[in-house]
Formats: structure tokens, sequence, C-alpha cells
């Protein structure tokens, strides 16, 4: 296909230009295919640009940071990081998932020179709230949250006025797990008005 000829004497190019070839091409791609999944159309942003979220202290202890590093060593980038724009800073990205896959390719030399510098993203053209809680999703589907990480989350939804009833919905959460959370890490402060109770009957 004459398409495909073209897009091989692009590989020519100096990376930058590469790069800002192959976003273009993806965004098309995603537009001509009509998927509307932030998958479909990853695009490649620099390394720097991409800067970790202020709410999820997720911790990864040494041996799994060990594992994940040797697993991009040995096969790569799987899965493209889920970024939201910084509203604050153009051109700036915050994580809202794959945090230790940023850091890994980023204070990794061999790594690092393999990605070229830049990083594989998709977006989520998302508020505030609503990254903190797929952030929380996106670690639970994999199993990877932690009881403190959940309840320092829920502490700052319940700070942007979010209900009970909308915490537990949005974090896929039923209500018996809500109220575990709350008597686990001594939540009770955060939950003593009384719409905690009436929510859930």
């Amino acid at each position: 296909m004459k398409v495909i000829e073209e897009i091989k004497k692009m590989s020519t190019l100096p990376i930058k230009e590469r790069v800002e070839k192959y976003n273009q091409i993806s965004s098309a791609l995603k537009e001509m295919v009509g998927i509307n999944f932030p998958v479909v159309g990853v695009q490649l942003v620099p390394l720097e640009s991409v800067q970790a979220n202020d709410y999820n202290p997720n911790k990864v202890a040494k041996p799994e940071m060990k594992l994940l590093e040797l697993s991009i060593r040995k096969d790569g980038l799987t899965m493209p990081v889920v970024v939201a724009n910084d509203g604050k800073n153009k051109g700036k990205y915050i994580v809202v998932d794959g945090f230790h896959r940023t850091t890994v390719t980023k204070n990794t030399e061999d790594i690092r020179e393999r990605s070229k510098g830049y990083l594989p993203v998709s977006f989520l053209d998302k508020n505030i709230e609503d990254r903190i809680t797929a952030t929380v999703r996106h670690n639970v589907a994999r199993g990877t949250h932690q009881v403190e990480l959940t309840a320092h989350l829920v502490t700052l939804l319940k700070k942007h006025n979010w209900s009970n009833e909308r915490i537990g919905t949005e974090l896929g959460m039923q209500p018996d797990e809500v109220l575990r959370l709350k008597q686990i890490t001594g939540l009770a402060e955060m939950f003593e008005d009384e719409e905690f109770s009436k929510s859930w009957e």
C-alpha cells in the first residue's frame, strides 16, 4: 500500500520528527477506526514531561521494583502509562496509572536509552476527583490496592465533598466494604455525618 510505503520513508527522519508523525498517525487511526478507548490512540510524550500525581502514595517493595525493571528490560513496555493533562502546566502530564513503570523507564539507563527519551501514554480527560477514582480502579483491578492507600484516597474524596454513596459507587465498593474501611483505618471522624448510614439503606 502507498500509505505503508510513505510511513517507511519516515524512518530516516530525526527521532523528534518521527515521534510527531507517529502521534499524528496514531490520532488519525483512532479517529478512522472509531473505537473511542484511550488505548487505541497511544501517544509518545517526552519522559521528563510525565510527573507523579500527589495523591497516590502507593509503595512497591524493592524486590517487586527489581522484578518490574527486569520485566521491562526483557519484554519492553507492554502497556501505556495512563496520564491526564496537567491543567496548570502546558505540555506536562500527571500519572493516573503507571507511576512505577514511569520511574523505571526514567531511572534505568539502558531502558531509558531504548525508550529514546519517550513514554507511550494513553490519555484520560478527567478532573482531579475522577482521576483519583480512576487510579483506585486501576490498582484494584490488578489486585494491588492497599487498605491504607484506599483510606487515604477516600479521605481526599470526602474533602472534595463526595457523598459516601458516590465514593462506594465510583470505587466499586460494597456498602460493607466502605464500613469496614472506616472501622479498620480509624476514619470514623470522616463519617460522623448522618448521611453515611442513611445513604446505604
